[in-house]
């Protein structure tokens, strides 16, 4: 097992940004993303969040040697339903339109109050020699 914590990003506290299992297959799974910036800034709005989502996602999937075209599922909490085209649409500018099974969940809060959307992942890709 390897933890994949990106540099650049703070350490959490109490989990890694990513476990990735290796075996025939590399499996990343990748802990809720928020919309929290390097410097622990929670910007205003679902866009500036969730464009911040995708891009610590990436950091994570990064660090792995990974890209969004080998995650397969993700589930998203979005505190309102009424962003969620807003949502999806950053989704599909940041992934390149990449779909994977997901799961969409209604939340009546995450871990900061301010917080609007998280979204975790597990990405798997095949082994090189």
């Amino acid at each position: 097992m390897i933890i994949r914590n990106p540099e650049g990003r703070p350490a959490p506290e109490f989990y890694h940004h990513g476990v990735e299992v290796s075996g025939n297959l590399r499996t990343l799974y990748i802990a809720g993303q928020i919309g929290v910036g390097p410097d622990g800034t929670v910007p205003a709005g679902i866009e500036a969040q969730a464009r911040l989502v995708y891009a610590n996602m990436k950091a994570v999937l990064d660090a792995a040697d990974m890209g969004f075209a080998d995650v397969v599922k993700t589930t998203v909490f979005l505190v309102n339903p009424k962003d969620r085209a807003t949502f999806a649409a950053i989704r599909s500018e940041a992934t390149g339109g990449l779909k994977t099974a997901s799961t969409l969940v209604y939340v009546a809060g995450l871990v900061l109050p301010e917080l609007l959307v998280e979204v975790e992942a597990i990405a798997v890709k095949a082994v090189t020699a």
